[in-house]
């Protein structure tokens, strides 16, 4: 029944999306791709706001039901049917009466299954396309043959620009690169690899008088021209690409160089995505707990590796399963492991998969002794005020089904303020 009726809420509200889009004409920049997506809808958002009145997908809608709940500008109803109600009559009212709207729609477009996005891009059609990094083994791969299938799905949706749209695409990801040969629109790439149109350099984390990580700084290149851009409160690379394409999103959209600077020096990023929060003891938590795919844990551990500490500090590296992987499961949670082992002093794994990655860190040299293994991520959260010391960096990481950020919350310095800081504070994930 419940299956039943979820194809009639997303046959209505596609329906509507469909004549509101019709009536209204706004712009649309979609954002595909298996790593960033949310990160970059916030930083396209950034970018173009100050000039244009813009609407973004609300958390991560990027389904066959949250793409039109976003064009719609409703709320996600749940198994509420009395909510449903409400969006549907909502969607009516702004098919038959005119209201103001926005000039531009920044959605997000992720495949979770074969045919997702095939299904959307037959009557969605962009005029931007942001293709984000894949990677070798992306998230929710398990649902699709090969990494390849996965891509070519996320593909439909380049192949439905119109004529006169543009593609950005991830020149760092050969996978990526060859979605560019789907259209004959205009293209432009980002990346910190020389081909680049709009390029990242100069990059490096930078410190407090305390010599704590605050954040990053780095430089966007492009045609000659170079922006200065600082971003506190997160580390990583893969708040640099989010950025490198809101750059080339705002040359789309006439938006110049000084203008663009002065976007983004506002620019928070989203909680759960390598936010830095204070933690317990004086220690410092870089929260990654959004979500998880192989690519994005590498990336992580590589930024960990990055950070500079003193002699009495350690690295803590604190992952949990990586869902949806498939056939890749085991050799992907074990490669992790051997990273692992490559960075950390200290290991704490969540779940029956990230016990391959205690047994690849094993394998690769970390100690037994440095090595914990939990079923619960709350239980792994109180273990760890037990081991960590003055100044340690601990790095959280998994898939959202196992709710990494509960172990957050057992060891950050201000548990009161999780609504704030904590992706999944909501009362409907509360009680998941």
């Amino acid at each position: 029944m419940k299956t039943i009726f979820k194809k009639i809420i997303v046959a209505i509200v596609t329906f509507e999306s469909k004549i509101v889009l019709k009536k209204y004409k706004p712009k649309i920049v979609a954002i595909t791709g298996s790593v960033g997506k949310t990160s970059t809808k916030d930083a396209i958002y950034e970018v173009l706001h100050n000039h244009f009145d813009v609407r973004k997908s609300q958390k991560s809608f990027n389904s066959e039901i949250g793409i039109p709940l976003t064009i719609l500008n409703c709320e996600n109803g749940w198994s509420n049917p009395f909510l449903w109600i409400k969006n549907i009559l909502e969607g009516f009212l702004l098919v038959i009466f005119p209201s103001k709207y926005p000039e531009i729609l920044v959605l997000e477009v992720g495949a979770d299954r074969p045919g997702d996005i095939k299904q959307v891009s037959n009557w969605l059609k962009p005029d931007v396309v942001v293709f984000t990094m894949v990677g070798k083994t992306p998230v929710h791969v398990e649902f699709f043959k090969t990494t390849e299938d996965l891509i070519e799905e996320k593909a439909y949706i380049v192949k439905a620009l119109k004529a006169s749209g543009t593609l950005i695409y991830m020149e760092d990801d050969p996978r990526v690169v060859d979605v560019k040969e789907k259209t004959m629109s205009e293209r432009y790439s980002f990346g910190f690899l020389g081909g680049s149109y709009f390029k990242a350099s100069h990059d490096e984390i930078f410190y407090d008088n305390q010599r704590n990580p605050v954040g990053m700084r780095f430089r966007v290149d492009y045609e000659g021209n170079s922006v200065p851009v600082t971003i506190h409160g997160a580390l990583g690379r893969q708040h640099i690409y989010p950025i490198l394409a809101a750059s080339a999103v705002a040359k789309v959209f006439n938006i110049n160089l000084v203008e663009l600077s002065d976007n983004l020096s506002d620019f928070v990023t989203a909680p759960g995505r390598m936010k830095i929060i204070p933690g317990i003891k004086k220690s410092i938590l870089i929260d990654d707990t959004y979500n998880a795919s192989p690519i994005a844990v590498h990336e992580g551990l590589d930024t960990l590796s990055a950070i500079k500490i003193e002699d009495h500090q350690k690295k803590i590296a604190v992952i949990g399963d990586m869902m949806e992987l498939g056939k890749y499961s085991v050799d992907e949670h074990k490669d992790v492991g051997r990273h692992c082992a490559e960075v950390v002093q200290t290991l704490v794994t969540v779940g029956v998969r990230a016990q391959k990655i205690a047994e690849g860190a094993l394998n690769s040299g970390l100690s037994e002794k440095r090595i914990y293994q939990f079923e619960d991520s709350q239980v792994a959260g109180k273990f760890l005020e037990g081991i960590i010391d003055p100044g340690d960096i601990v790095y959280v990481k998994g898939s959202q089904s196992i709710r990494m950020e509960r172990a957050v919350l057992e060891v950050m310095a201000e548990p009161q303020r999780a609504g704030e800081l904590l992706v999944r504070q909501e009362e409907a994930w509360e009680k998941r």
